[in-house]
């Protein structure tokens, strides 16, 4: 139970650079990179730190602990090579992973519904994935197993990363500075704070949609039928 709490406080982004600075150095941004590699093309990465990564990143390049240009590159890198590690292990293995109609996850008759599903909103998929937690760990897997064009997928990451990094880690830069002077606090005092409204703000499209789904109007079964 102790290395599971250990585990969570190295996670908090702001624990999290303060050691990898202590570590590496100037390194750093190699860290960084592996670390959004890993949770972009990574099945396993799902846990790591994503959007709260990148705000308080952004946090502590205005305050002068990292170079904002070189996290933007670190973090963009990251997530276009992770994106399409997850993109080719879906291509590559996706068959094998979605043959087993037993498996919880990966199942053939969700890999036809990603197809289609994929098909009609593709390029706005790939681009929205990216700001879901977790949805951006195995989303690329999916479109890969279901057969996207290599060269669409890869425009669309490319743009999806893009505005993903450069929105989370510049509002960080700029926003943070704008809402100390506005509130006179420091927000590198609060970031356990800062890293509860991110996770809030990125999880809320979804829970969204899901209410929708869930309590919205539906057509009358006689409405149906009509058309």
């Amino acid at each position: 139970m102790e290395s599971i709490w250990e585990l969570i406080h190295y996670l908090n982004p702001k624990v999290l650079i303060d050691t990898l600075l202590g570590i590496f150095g100037n390194w750093v941004y190699v860290a960084l990179w592996f670390i959004v590699f890993a949770e972009t093309g990574l099945a396993v990465g799902f846990f790591l730190p994503g959007d709260s990564l990148l705000v308080v990143s952004g946090l502590f390049a205005a305050a002068n602990k990292l170079n904002i240009i070189l996290v933007l590159i670190a973090f963009f890198l990251g997530s276009v090579i992770g994106d399409s590690t997850g993109y080719w292990t879906g291509r590559v293995m996706g068959k094998r992973l979605f043959s087993r109609e037993n498996s919880l996850i990966f199942k053939p008759s969700r890999v036809e519904k990603a197809h289609a599903f994929f098909e009609k909103y593709g390029p706005k998929t790939v681009i929205l994935a990216r700001f879901v937690p977790i949805v951006r760990t195995f989303a690329p897997m999916v479109i890969g197993a279901a057969d996207m064009p290599y060269a669409k997928f890869l425009t669309f990451s490319i743009v999806g990363g893009l505005l993903w990094i450069n929105s989370m880690v510049l509002a960080g830069y700029f926003l943070g500075g704008v809402i100390e002077n506005a509130l006179g606090v420091k927000l590198e005092d609060h970031i356990e704070k800062v890293v509860i409204v991110v996770v809030f703000l990125s999880l809320l499209p979804p829970i969204i949609e899901f209410l929708k789904h869930k309590f919205g109007k539906k057509p009358l079964e006689s409405d149906a039928v009509e058309s």
